[in-house]
């Protein structure tokens, strides 16, 4: 039996304020969940589309365990996580998105490649069995958007729409659009925004976005101090968490994101504008290869364990080996 969000701590006005919108989401990796779970925590009912029943079993389980660490933050309570589930199903089945009013591409490619094949293969599936006015969205971050709706029939009705990690706590989420994205998409999306608790910010057809293309140079440039030997890296991450007040230093940011998901995004950027800003520092390169990607695999720029980071000691032209 489905239960509703309003008897728990959530928002007893989120069923009026959702209305009838029901959401769609392809593709459930780790930013997926994060994705499904802002949706649903929103009163939002939810359509999870993965490739197996194996992939389908594992992203719910793990959106059960990122509720419950947000829970051991008295972020939400064990009744909230019950009524997110609630409104949350998962197939692989794509026909079951026919009664969606939108639906958000968030499939994770392993490496960035031109034209995004696999990307415009999921956006044609989808366009197949949803209704004429439902809103096809794309999470990648440095995909043109008009590159994935050149082949719709309808291209009017896609959108880019970046979800920043923690999905959670991020204050904002950026739309960009592209030159065939109609009023109505663009007027939609906004208010989808503002019902899932976000500020809009407004990019025009720009591959990267804002956040993105910031963020990457940002990092590269902390990969060459670091190799100049200029300072440490937690030094350098003290520098712009305290001394420009950002939530993250640039390394602690590389690990959260992931080195792999990093150099795709740097692959992508450098490809669009040819820019040596965009080029991915050779330290990051190395770091990959080595299996080093982050937090996620235990090791990156920090070692993470017990969910706790810890500085390395050791020279980092040994990759922070002794």
């Amino acid at each position: 039996m489905k239960e509703l969000l309003e008897d728990y701590a959530l928002n007893k006005s989120l069923k009026s304020k959702t209305g009838n919108i029901k959401a769609g989401l392809v593709g459930c990796g780790s930013m997926g969940q994060e994705i499904a779970i802002l949706i649903s925590k929103s009163g939002i009912d939810l359509t999870i589309i993965e490739v197996s029943e194996e992939k389908v079993a594992n992203s719910l389980k793990q959106i059960g365990l990122q509720i419950d660490q947000v829970i051991s933050h008295w972020g939400m309570t064990t009744g909230d996580k019950r009524a997110i589930l609630s409104r949350i199903t998962a197939t692989t089945d794509f026909n079951e998105l026919a009664d969606c009013n939108v639906v958000i591409e968030a499939i994770n490619t392993k490496k960035w490649v031109p034209n995004q094949p696999m990307r415009k293969a999921v956006f044609k599936k989808i366009e197949e069995v949803v209704c004429e006015d439902c809103i096809i969205i794309s999470n990648a971050s440095t995909v043109v958007i008009s590159d994935l709706s050149g082949g719709l029939k309808n291209p009017c009705r896609a959108i880019g729409v970046h979800f920043i990690s923690p999905a959670l706590n991020s204050k904002i989420i950026e739309i960009n659009r592209c030159r065939n994205t109609s009023k109505e998409t663009l007027e939609f999306v906004r208010r989808f925004v503002k019902m899932i608790g976000k500020e809009t910010i407004n990019v025009y057809g720009s591959p990267g976005n804002i956040s993105t293309r910031l963020i990457v140079p940002m990092i590269n440039e902390a990969c060459e101090l670091l190799m100049e030997g200029v300072s440490t890296v937690d030094q350098i991450d003290k520098t712009m968490k305290f001394g420009y007040g950002m939530q993250r230093g640039p390394f602690t940011m590389a690990d959260s994101i992931g080195l792999d998901k990093l150099t795709k995004w740097m692959e992508g950027l450098y490809n669009e504008y040819g820019d040596t800003k965009y080029k991915s520092s050779p330290l990051i390169r190395r770091m990959v290869r080595a299996g080093m990607l982050g937090k996620k695999s235990g090791e990156g720029f920090y070692l993470y364990k017990d969910d706790r980071k810890i500085e390395k000691t050791g020279s980092i032209f040994r990759l922070g080996q002794r």
